[in-house]
């Protein structure tokens, strides 16, 4: 069953995150020389429910063969085709402070296939230097990067007061979704998706279990 085939608007987005999960196990079974194996026997070796996988797995259509099971590289690769993993995304990343030198360096982007193409910043030290080989462009010339480099996805990592801003630009050059880490609650259009990363709200969750004490 092919993306096209699939309604995106009944597929729940907690669906869609457990994907990425499910791709992660099956690249560690690859890794570790396994060529097929059972919904039941993926949820026992990685914490995970067998009816939740199989269900997951049901939107996007039939992957496993009766009596053997799932065949690990072949869902691997569909998985990663759903979720577009299957070729390069060039990102934009806007401001690199301190948080934003920290994202260009994580390396769990490129090994997904999200490669930064290009960093803006207002900073004048910083405008038309690289790092990493990545030039650093001044935002007044956010469009014509995104347009000339074919940019859809962008990271941002500005302060607060300026991300409406920055992200209305971004949208308007064309970007079509946006990865915030910015503490502010953003407006976008209905063309564009956003998603939030609030680092504060993590760790106000994770101070709510040991404020409870210990099980």
């Amino acid at each position: 069953m092919s993306p096209s085939n699939y309604r995106l608007t009944k597929i729940p987005e907690m669906t869609i995150r457990r994907l990425s999960i499910y791709t992660r196990c099956l690249l560690q079974l690859e890794e570790d020389g396994v060529r097929t194996i059972s919904s039941q026997e993926l949820a026992e070796r990685f914490n995970l429910n067998s009816a939740q996988v199989r269900k997951d797995l049901a939107y996007f259509g039939e992957f496993g063969v009766r009596g053997i099971g799932y065949y690990v590289s072949g869902l691997k690769a569909e998985l990663q085709r759903i979720l577009g993993l299957d070729r390069e995304w060039p990102v934009a990343l806007v401001g690199l402070g301190n948080l934003g030198s920290a994202l260009f360096h994580y390396k769990g982007f490129s090994r997904q296939g999200f490669r930064i193409a290009v960093v803006f910043d207002d900073d004048p030290a910083k405008i038309g230097r690289e790092i990493g080989g990545v030039p650093i462009v001044s935002t007044r010339d956010l469009a014509r990067e995104v347009k000339t480099r074919a940019i859809q996805i962008a990271v941002l990592a500005v302060p607060a007061d300026g991300a409406q801003a920055v992200t209305d630009a971004l949208v308007a050059a064309g970007i079509k979704a946006v990865l915030n880490f910015a503490p502010a609650r953003l407006r976008i259009p209905d063309s564009a998706r956003l998603k939030n990363v609030d680092l504060s709200i993590e760790l106000e969750t994770l101070s709510f279990y040991l404020a409870q004490g210990p099980r």
